[in-house]
């Protein structure tokens, strides 16, 4: 039997806490995470960033509870419909088999944004992840200070598609980049603790699973 915690899909976020675009510019980080789940992370570029308040760590290795409480924000099926869309392209999801998408499209919330809200901000705690809405127009600009005191760069823009937030979550650092709305749009977020308990545990167990695999056969066990 599998305990439900059941939220309304209208649930409001704070406009102050996503990552940004840091995921466009290293997408061999995210891979490295997928692949080994030991990668060092990303060097720090802001020696002015306070220290995250988010210093708990995950393990999935100590992770046995499969039957927890599952997260799950009710949607229509037209909702349904566009996030599923949203979702289908993102690399992070597409190591992920059937049942644990369908843990994804029940953890994700959607979050309306307006033209000039920030959704996150350089140097914030990361405590979700964020795609952009594929079925609805909305652009969200990156922007990155490289030094304290100077104007912020802009780095890039998301145009009706990609995501962004996921290396503050799989890292445990403070957000990178700060991402504005530049236009009205729509979002879906997953929070930090789900997140990191799909994402990190799929790739787990995957990575397990090929150790297995290799202890199994002589001739690839000799070449560890």
């Amino acid at each position: 039997h599998v305990s439900v915690k059941n939220y309304s899909h209208g649930c409001t976020c704070p406009s102050d806490f996503v990552h940004g675009a840091r995921a466009a510019q290293e997408p061999g980080a995210i891979v490295a995470t997928l692949g080994s789940l030991g990668p060092e992370p990303p060097v720090a570029r802001f020696s002015t960033r306070r220290k995250s308040v988010f210093a708990e760590t995950y393990n999935p290795e100590e992770d046995d509870d499969d039957d927890g409480a599952k997260v799950i924000y009710p949607k229509s099926d037209v909702q349904r419909q566009r996030l599923a869309e949203s979702v289908k392209n993102i690399l992070l999801f597409r190591a992920l088999d059937k049942e644990q998408m369908q843990d994804v499209l029940d953890a994700m919330f959607e979050k309306k944004v307006k033209k000039g809200d920030y959704i996150i901000k350089q140097g914030d705690d990361g405590d979700n992840f964020y795609v952009v809405e594929r079925l609805m127009i909305g652009n969200y600009n990156a922007y990155v200070t490289i030094e304290p005191g100077q104007e912020p760069k802009h780095i890039h823009t998301y145009e009706n598609i990609g995501s962004f937030g996921e290396l503050a979550l799989l890292y445990n650092m403070p957000r990178a980049a700060t991402i504005q709305a530049a236009t009205d749009g729509a979002l879906w977020a997953m929070d930090r603790t789900t997140f990191r308990r799909i994402v990190l545990k799929s790739a787990f167990r995957k990575r397990k699973m090929y150790e297995l695999l290799i202890d199994s056969v002589p001739m690839l066990k000799a070449l560890q």
